[in-house]
């Protein structure tokens, strides 16, 4: 077992440093070090996208992600995508759609989503439901998620 070690991890903008063994997975230390819930621990397996966050704007599974992979990189959480006075459009869009359900899975899909319209504003309805695939929504909000993403782009719907 790696004994424990300061780690400094950049996570929405700010500078923390977390004592820790570096291979502990990234959505530990996001919600038991930093109180940042907002990503969901679903499989454990890097399968469904409860968990994920943005690296460097790319969408990661934080939950198989060790936090050593992150050091010195850009994590932004779905609480750094905007703010309670100035939320993302994509957060409004949601509510907007209601493609809000229970909610577990809406954090990873607000972050995988903003990551695509930041590379592709222009995306339609396939690239969305493709970027998509690999967060899974138990309540099957799906379509509602997809014409919310589709609200949100800078083109409108």
């Amino acid at each position: 077992m790696t004994a424990a070690e300061p780690v400094t991890l950049v996570v929405n903008g700010t500078e923390h440093e977390v004592v820790c063994d570096p291979d502990t997975p990234l959505l530990y230390v996001l919600r038991n070090d930093l109180g940042l819930v907002g990503a969901k621990f679903g499989c454990g397996l890097g399968l469904c996208g409860a968990c994920n966050v943005l690296v460097d704007g790319h969408p990661v599974h934080s939950c198989d992600t060790p936090v050593w992979a992150v050091a010195g990189k850009q994590v932004t959480t779905v609480e750094g995508l905007g703010s309670d006075g100035r939320p993302h459009r994509l957060q409004e869009t949601f509510v907007e759609e209601q493609a809000l359900q229970c909610g577990y899975c809406t954090a990873g899909m607000l972050v995988t989503a903003a990551a695509l319209l930041e590379r592709e504003p222009d995306v339609d309805d396939a690239g969305v439901r493709r970027a998509l695939d690999g967060n899974l929504c138990r309540c099957g909000s799906h379509n509602r998620i997809v014409r919310a993403v589709l609200g949100a782009r800078p083109c409108g719907r």
